[in-house]
């Protein structure tokens, strides 16, 4: 993983605020942050009902979000956030990687959810990926989400599926685009995989969406796990190609 600026272009550095009642924790996130020039920290919260006034006074690009907080939890403040400052990405960042919490996050509105146990170089990552608008998954947490919501794929990891409406329409570089997002990588790694632009990236994703009548990239993983392209507990070597074990 590069330290460099992701592929898309900004013309002012990612703006970011720190949410976590743990003032070690938020000056931690706040130090590895503001040591690179295309982030810069705009402000702090111990709490979500404070970081609800401090995102409608910095609005930032992106909020680090804990769960777990006092006066106001980080579900709830990401619910109120997305609502009134639709603008500011909200990555959910916790030490728990329980399924209620990633469903709840995502249906709040999240862009992203991140363990705390990242490395410094998983977070910067994150913050650059959620930043250009593409949703994030911690690659262990999306397997845990797939295994929640598709309990049939974990007791019948080979059966047939039924396609989604709309899969027989997709070309093969859709298909396989399609499979690299279920892995849960960003679309400037699907394009140095594929060796194609970032914006060809994004028209396929787009296409991919569109042809399956899907919202948004965590329904295009679910779609990929219902077709059978990846299975729970599979790897997601994006040099492998599916079906490959």
């Amino acid at each position: 993983m590069t330290d460099g600026p992701s592929s898309f272009e900004r013309h002012s550095p990612i703006r970011v605020v720190v949410v976590d009642d743990q003032p070690l924790i938020r000056q931690g996130f706040s130090m590895i942050l503001s040591a690179h020039d295309d982030v810069e920290v705009v402000g702090e919260a111990g709490d979500g009902q404070a970081a609800l006034a401090v995102i409608a006074e910095a609005a930032p690009d992106v909020v680090l979000m804990d769960i777990r907080m006092p006066v106001l939890d980080g579900i709830e403040a990401t619910r109120l956030a997305r609502r009134n400052s639709p603008d500011s990405k909200i990555l959910i960042l916790t030490t728990f990687a329980l399924d209620d919490y990633v469903t709840a996050a995502l249906g709040a509105g999240a862009s992203g959810f991140l363990l705390k146990d990242a490395t410094p170089d998983e977070l910067l990552h994150a913050v650059r990926v959620v930043a250009g608008g593409d949703a994030l998954l911690s690659p262990s947490v999306t397997t845990r989400l797939i295994e929640r919501l598709l309990p049939s794929l974990t007791s019948m990891p080979g059966r047939p599926t039924t396609s989604p409406q709309g899969w027989d329409t997709l070309t093969d570089r859709e298909v396989e685009v399609l499979r690299l997002v279920a892995t849960g990588r960003s679309n400037a790694e699907i394009a140095a995989d594929l060796y194609i632009s970032e914006a060809t990236v994004k028209t396929h994703v787009s296409h991919v969406l569109t042809k399956l009548g899907l919202r948004d990239r965590v329904q295009a993983v679910i779609a990929a796990y219902e077709m059978g392209l990846l299975h729970p507990g599979q790897s997601t070597d994006p040099a492998r190609p599916p079906g490959e074990h």
